[in-house]
């Protein structure tokens, strides 16, 4: 055949069934991975994925964990993160991934099965109406109708999910629409939105207005927060700290964007953070907030926090964070690296600095506050293993390695995020906002299908470990050769410390009374198991498992059960009323 002709012959527009033009899209948007269970419903779309080799599926074995793999391979690449689901149950097991995902502002397209079009509204067999069940829980939804409006779609749900505050979106597909054909004429290059139109630059005026309360400051503070990671702003972040010199610190969905090495960062913020970051958010006179929130568990009390004079400049990509919970003095909507890079070009032009006496004194202060060492814990204990020490030596063993840490939520969460040094960012990958247990394990399958030469640890705990531990199956299907580091101390932990605390040790129904064999559970998915139980054999454990790089490892490794998170500020407290360990002895 004549290669014009052929050329000619590919460009034509063609017949393609609604499966097929969905495949198309995902092609066009650079998908290489999609996450899923099939059903009923999406049978079509099944089968327009067979037929094509670029797009790989993993199949999970419960829709929560496909949404939360495609969410764990968002946070740590930066992608869009994509998961398919069946209608009915498939829907609703996959509501759980969505809010997780809303409440950290990722970006993920969920694509659901829905009933034929003629049968909506009939109470068909596993009908569930997808756009009103995930209303509150993600950015944007669609039910597409006509097949015809495939294409155009999906290019607007990727759009949407990538853009702005970044946030999962929803794409419901009857199946007839699936099935049916319409004339291909290929993927929109560009998409117009006339109702969505994020702003990306910063007002010039108000960046000016921050710049000046920032040379004027005395003690001047920079907190962190997860926007800044997933606006990609981390350099930006470091060239300004160079320029300013001020304590940083960050939230919890922060960590990472700043080295927590350097000796400028103070720390985690908030309910579990350390003491000299809050006494430096509370005793600040100038706050330059980047992509946080001042959610509760950041703040605590909000009159509290208010007792304070300081300025606070507040930068957010989305414009309803701001001055939502605090009262903001210079609010700037835009794009975190926009609004840095503008920043720091003007800090340049500028020859003034901060009061350098007053700065010293501030930093001095600063060390006075972290030299009572809040994250204390008994060391020297021979007889019972300290969840901390756990954290701790995993993260000496692989400082300067390419590793990434998920957890559940719990306690090992805290003890994760307070002694493992994030350097560098999206390595650390754990549910901030929904604080969803079961997550820990599809987070690691996720990343490791993204990045299968990294090492991918998962911090969990024997109570979370188990609400998604069917995932070890696809593990084993996949080849993603995870560490699972189960510090089991045979209580749902962060409740058991609550109730001893607050409700005076009345443990109602926080003991883990039939925990399995998770050595042999392991085995039985394929895998290797261990078992530690003294303090000494923990460095040689995590040895081995690092050296099997071939083998997902279970390590049951059985911690101190009467080891709680310290500090910690206890509800309707102010971030400076904080619980010491010395307090609680």
């Amino acid at each position: 055949m004549d290669s014009r002709t052929s050329d000619t012959s590919e460009r034509a527009p063609q017949e393609l069934r609604g499966s097929e033009i969905l495949i198309k899209a995902l092609q066009a948007e650079g998908v290489r991975q999609i996450f899923g269970y099939p059903g009923g419903a999406v049978l079509h779309i099944y089968d327009a994925l067979f037929q094509q080799d670029s797009i790989q599926h993993i199949l999970t074995r419960h829709e929560q964990a496909a949404v939360h793999a495609a969410d764990g391979y968002a946070r740590a690449t930066g992608e869009v993160g994509v998961a398919l689901v069946t209608s009915g149950p498939g829907l609703t097991n996959a509501i759980t991934g969505i809010a997780t995902a809303y409440m950290d502002s990722i970006p993920l397209v969920v694509i659901s099965g829905q009933v034929p079009l003629p049968l909506i509204g009939q109470d068909a067999f596993q009908e569930c109406d997808a756009v009103g069940v995930t209303r509150p829980v993600v950015k944007h939804n669609f039910l597409v109708k006509d097949v015809r409006q495939m294409a155009e779609v999906m290019k607007k749900a990727f759009h949407i999910a990538r853009t702005g505050r970044p946030g999962p979106v929803l794409v419901d597909i009857p199946k007839d629409v699936s099935f049916n054909k319409t004339l291909w004429t290929g993927y929109p290059e560009t998409v117009q939105m006339r109702s969505y139109n994020p702003v990306r630059k910063g007002h010039a005026g108000q960046i000016r207005k921050a710049l000046q309360l920032l040379l004027s400051a005395r003690r001047a503070l920079i907190y962190v927060g997860g926007g800044v990671l997933l606006g990609d702003a981390c350099q930006q972040l470091r060239e300004l700290e160079d320029l300013l010199n001020v304590p940083v610190t960050a939230t919890l969905m922060g960590l990472g964007a700043f080295p927590s090495t350097d000796r400028r960062f103070v720390g985690m913020v908030g309910m579990h953070g350390t003491l000299e970051a809050n006494h430096a958010m509370q005793h600040c006179d100038v706050l330059l907030a980047v992509g946080a929130r001042f959610d509760d568990r950041v703040i605590g009390n909000v009159k509290h926090f208010a007792q304070q004079e300081r300025k606070i400049i507040h930068i957010d990509v989305d414009p309803s964070s701001i001055a939502k919970r605090v009262k903001t003095d210079v609010p700037i909507v835009g794009d975190a690296r926009e609004v840095l890079s503008d920043l720091i070009a003007m800090l340049r032009e500028n020859p003034a600095r901060p009061d350098a006496a007053a700065l010293d004194a501030w930093w001095k202060q600063i060390e006075q506050w972290r030299s009572r060492d809040c994250l204390q814990y008994d060391r020297a204990n021979t007889e019972v293993i300290k969840p901390q020490h756990v954290v701790e030596t995993l993260w000496n063993m692989t400082r300067g390695a390419d590793a990434y840490i998920t957890s559940d939520v719990g306690q090992h969460q805290m003890w994760a995020a307070q002694f493992y040094k994030f350097d560098e960012p999206r390595r650390w990958i754990n549910s901030g906002g929904a604080g969803t247990m079961g997550v820990g394990l599809p987070f690691a399958v996720g990343i490791k299908i993204a990045r299968p030469d990294s090492e991918v640890f998962c911090i969990t705990g024997e109570g979370s470990i188990q609400m998604n531990i069917q995932e070890l199956a696809t593990c084993k299907h996949y080849d993603a050769h995870v560490k699972i580091i189960a510090l089991n101390n045979r209580y749902l932990g962060m409740v058991r410390q609550w109730q001893q605390i607050e409700y005076s040790s009345r443990y109602s129904h926080t003991y883990m009374d039939a925990l399995p064999d998770f050595v042999k559970l392991a085995q039985a998915y394929g895998h290797v198991g261990m078992l530690i139980e003294r303090p000494q054999d923990v460095e040689p454990a995590l040895r081995e498992a690092r050296k099997l790089r071939d083998r997902t490892v279970f390590l049951d490794i059985r911690t101190d059960p009467t080891e709680n998170v310290f500090p910690m500020v206890r509800a309707g407290r102010g971030i400076t009323e904080m619980m010491l360990r010395t307090d609680a002895a």
